[in-house]
């Protein structure tokens, strides 16, 4: 199989949000550390980066076990509208991420937001967007299991199929920060690229590692794509 212009290998990217395409971990641990000091405890940092790229539900039973006497639901919810809140004022857009967004709508490849931050906020953050980037959104709030469960990353996928059946995992393309949206995202079988923020990331051969999007294009990405196929093709002829 042999990439051309008409025809790329590299079909979608799937973006994380938090930590990927915007810097909201600071918001989200003041809002954390407020909350807990607010029931009389007290939240460091440490316990704060446990919780990036997790599932909201999760971080909520971390922060009950931290003293928070709040049902886990009303937890995110009081989360999720402080960082709802500081996003409006300001959105903190991680360095490249709009730039390579805008490379990837121009190539026409598909792009998808796989995020565990609930749809309220995500779509504070796809509207400040200046062009309709994103053709869907898979939030913690519409899946049963989030990262580092594959379940986010491979109903995305399915989406995806709807209007192009022979699309494939292989076509696609993860872009991730934390430990628990890489392990989602190698898990799904799609090709995942880890971009660390605020949490170092584990070598592994199933992951490639940049370190930041800053230069990045979409040809960086179908590079990647190109390379699996490759691959796999070289497997199939050994046999």
């Amino acid at each position: 199989m042999h990439s051309t212009p008409s025809q790329p290998l590299l079909k979608a990217v799937l973006w994380d949000m938090d930590g990927t395409l915007v810097d909201t971990e600071p918001y989200w641990i003041a809002a954390e550390r407020a909350l807990v000091e607010a029931h009389g405890g007290t939240w460091t940092h440490e316990q704060a980066m446990q919780l990036v790229g997790q599932a909201l539900l999760h971080g909520a039973a971390v922060l009950q076990d931290a003293g928070v006497r709040l049902e886990a639901r009303e937890i995110v919810n009081t989360l999720s509208a402080q960082v709802m809140e500081q996003v409006r004022n300001e959105v903190p857009w991680r360095p490249g991420a709009r730039e390579l967004l805008d490379d990837l709508h121009q190539a026409g490849i598909r792009c998808a937001l796989v995020t565990m931050s609930e749809h309220p906020l995500a779509s504070v953050v796809v509207e400040s967007l200046p062009k309709p980037y994103f053709e869907f959104m898979v939030t913690g709030d519409t899946v049963s299991n989030g990262k580092p469960h594959p379940e986010a990353y491979l109903t995305a996928v399915e989406r995806l199929r709807l209007d192009d059946p022979a699309l494939t995992i292989h076509h696609c393309v993860a872009l991730e920060d934390s430990v628990p949206g890489a392990t989602a995202a190698i898990a799904s079988g799609v090709v995942t690229v880890g971009i660390p923020h605020q949490v170092p990331l584990p070598e592994d051969p199933r992951m490639t590692t940049w370190d930041t999007l800053v230069g990045r294009t979409a040809a960086d990405v179908g590079r990647l794509v190109d390379a699996r196929f490759t691959a796999a093709n070289l497997l199939e002829g050994a046999n």
